[in-house]
C-alpha cells in the first residue's frame, strides 16, 4: 500500500514536473511567427497610436514582424470578434478600449463574443480626454454658447462618434443627459470619416479624443470647448474642463488595454505584460505618447480586470438612463 501510495505520487509529480516544463518550452519559443495586433477602429486614432507604438518596440526586441490590423466597425466589435475566435498563443491581440469591454456590453442585444469571458488581461495601456470640439462656422467660442445655441434649437444640431457604443458617443449621450439638450448622433466607422464632415459643417460637433484632434485644435482648424476629464490635460492645459465650467462632475475618459483570447498560457500573459511595461515605460515612448495626448500606464492583468468591473457598471447605468440598445 506504501509503495502504491509513493507510486502515484511520483507519477503526479512527474506530470506536474511534465506541464511546467511544457509550459517553459512555450515561453521559450514564443515568438517565433509574426505577431498580429488587431486595432478595431480606423488609422490614425488613438487605438491605432498605441499598437503601433507597440509593435515599433516589440519588433526590434524580438526579432519577429509585429504587424497592426486595422478592422474597423460595429463600435469596435468586429475586430475585437475576430480577436475572441483566434487560438490563445499570443500571436493574435488587440488593442481594448472601454467601448469594446466596458460599454457594447451593455448596449448590444446580441454580442457575438462575451467582453469579459472571451479575453485574457494583458496590461493597461494609457487614457486620453475625449474633447469636445465644434466646426468653426458654428459661431461659438465656448460651452455656454453651444449650449444655447442647442437650446434654440432643439434636434437640429448634430454630433458626430467614431461608432456606436464608443466612449465618444458615450460621451455626447452624458453631455445630452448634463445639459438636457436635444442633439442628434451621427455615428462613423472611425474618427477619419467623421473629420471631413465636421470640417465641412455636415455635423456640428465631435467628440473625439483628445490625442487625435489636438493636430487640428493646435492649426486652429476646430474649436476646442472642453476636455472630458475632471481636471485639465497637461497636453493642452489651455482648454478647460467642461466640469469646471458649469457641468460639475463631468467625466468621461478613453482608457486603452491590450488583450489576447482566453486561455493564453500564462507564461506567455506575463511575458506580454514585461514586453508592454517596457515599451511604455521607456523614457522615448513616454514622452511621444504624453506629447499626443496620451497618459501611459502600464499596469497587471489584475487591475485591468478590477477596471473593466467597475467600468462596465458606471456605463451601464448611463446607458440604462438614455434607454439606448442596439440588436
Amino acid at each position: 500500500m506504501h509503495f502504491c501510495r509513493v507510486a502515484k505520487a511520483l507519477i503526479i509529480g512527474l506530470g506536474f514536473c511534465g506541464v511546467l516544463t511544457a509550459q517553459a518550452q512555450t515561453n521559450q519559443q514564443w515568438p517565433k511567427q509574426p505577431i498580429r495586433i488587431v486595432v478595431s477602429f480606423t488609422p490614425g486614432g488613438a487605438p491605432d497610436i498605441l499598437a503601433r507604438v507597440l509593435a515599433e518596440h516589440w519588433q526590434k526586441n524580438l526579432g519577429v514582424p509585429v504587424l497592426v490590423e486595422n478592422r474597423p466597425g460595429v463600435g469596435g466589435n468586429i475586430g475585437a470578434d475576430l480577436v475572441a475566435k483566434s487560438e490563445p498563443d499570443g500571436y493574435t491581440l488587440l488593442i481594448g478600449t472601454v467601448g469594446i469591454q466596458a460599454i457594447n456590453g451593455a448596449l448590444y442585444d446580441k454580442m457575438s463574443f462575451d467582453p469579459v469571458k472571451d479575453f485574457t488581461p494583458i496590461s493597461f495601456l494609457a487614457s486620453t480626454p475625449n474633447v469636445l470640439v465644434v466646426n468653426k462656422q458654428l459661431g461659438v467660442t465656448n460651452l455656454h454658447e453651444l449650449i444655447e445655441l442647442a437650446k434654440a434649437k432643439p434636434n437640429q444640431l448634430t454630433f458626430g462618434s467614431s461608432g456606436v457604443g464608443t466612449s465618444l458617443h458615450m460621451s455626447g449621450e452624458l453631455f445630452k443627459e448634463f445639459t438636457g439638450v436635444q442633439i442628434r448622433h451621427i455615428p462613423y466607422k472611425g474618427r477619419a470619416q467623421s473629420l471631413p464632415d465636421l470640417l465641412s459643417g455636415r455635423i456640428s460637433m465631435l467628440f473625439d479624443n483628445l490625442s487625435s484632434s489636438l493636430p487640428l485644435i493646435k492649426a486652429g482648424e476646430v474649436q476646442a470647448l472642453g476636455v472630458t476629464t475632471l481636471r485639465r490635460s497637461p497636453a493642452a492645459p489651455e482648454i478647460p474642463t467642461l466640469a469646471e465650467q458649469g457641468l460639475t462632475g463631468f467625466e468621461a475618459t478613453s482608457w486603452f488595454s491590450l488583450v489576447a483570447p482566453a486561455n493564453l498560457t500564462p507564461s506567455i500573459q506575463m511575458r506580454l505584460n514585461r514586453l508592454t511595461r517596457q515599451a511604455l515605460n521607456s523614457p522615448e515612448v513616454k514622452a511621444r505618447l504624453l506629447a499626443s495626448g496620451l497618459d501611459p500606464a502600464p499596469g497587471s492583468p489584475q487591475s485591468l480586470s478590477k477596471l473593466i468591473a467597475a467600468e462596465a457598471n458606471k456605463w451601464g447605468r448611463v446607458i440604462a438612463k438614455s434607454g439606448a440598445k442596439l440588436d
